[in-house]
């Protein structure tokens, strides 16, 4: 027998060896589940006061009543704290009032006087009550000294234009299909929503930690959809990262294994 010819016959056989052992094997798929550690500790409470947010953006959604009850909702059942019921708090109104002397007045409705926000940089005219040790331990002490969640939320209609690709169907002389990339030019409208989630510890009114998201959502500029529509749908987006933060998540998933 040649040489040539060996290497083949032995190819061959290893080849058919393979098909053999592929045919035999079998494949099982497990499920599993991963635990994902919180961010944050919070061995130490047994409630959590979503106390409310300083928002901002658009008037067809108040984002500091609908995103307090939102995240109460959630912490009920995907949380072991206690969720504590209650008013939200004017969290406005306490920060106008702990207002520092040196900084510059707020923007107001000038129909009202009330101030507004309606842009990122107006609401740093209000971040100063998330410092304010004294303030959160007060509130601290009023409810058993808590976990206590706060932030800012702007929530935003926006507006965009620009080159975008999309597929698009097309048909040759014999009637075949196939889908091609179509580059057009588009104006888009939709809502961009920015939450600011601040952990404060109730027992000294320190900020133990904090967590800023960003999401948008974007539709074409002949479609509408209600703001508090687009508002609860960027807000499905990130609730799981939010809850990961204070308790234990699973991630489920599969794995083959073979036999």
């Amino acid at each position: 027998m040649t040489a040539p010819v060996a290497r083949i016959l032995s190819c061959a056989a290893a080849v058919l060896m393979t098909a053999g052992l592929t045919a035999c094997t079998s494949y099982y798929e497990i499920p599993i589940e991963t635990p994902i550690r919180p961010k944050l500790d919070t061995s130490a409470f047994q409630r959590v006061l979503v106390a409310g947010f300083i928002s901002g953006g658009s008037e067809d959604v108040d984002g500091n009543l609908e995103t307090t009850r939102l995240l109460r909702s959630q912490l009920r059942t995907k949380s072991e704290l206690r969720v504590i019921d209650t008013d939200v708090l004017p969290l406005m109104d306490a920060a106008v009032e702990d207002r520092p002397v040196a900084d510059a007045p707020p923007a107001t409705d000038p129909a009202t006087g009330a101030p507004v926000i309606r842009e990122d940089a107006d609401l740093e005219h209000y971040e100063h009550l998330f410092a304010d040790v004294d303030y959160w331990k007060r509130i601290g002490e009023e409810y058993q000294q808590p976990l206590i969640v706060t932030g800012t939320v702007m929530f935003a209609p926006q507006a965009r234009s620009g080159i975008v690709q999309r597929d698009q169907e097309v048909y040759d002389s014999f009637g075949r299909r196939r889908v091609v990339p179509v580059r057009t030019y588009m104006e888009r409208k939709g809502f961009v929503l920015k939450p600011r989630f601040i952990f404060i510890d109730g027992r000294t009114g320190t900020i133990l930690h904090t967590e800023n998201y960003r999401e948008e959502i974007l539709y074409n500029a002949n479609q509408t959809s209600p703001a508090l529509s687009s508002y609860f749908e960027l807000m499905d987006r990130l609730i799981p990262s939010f809850l990961s933060t204070l308790s234990s998540q699973r991630i489920k998933g599969t794995r083959i294994l073979l036999q």
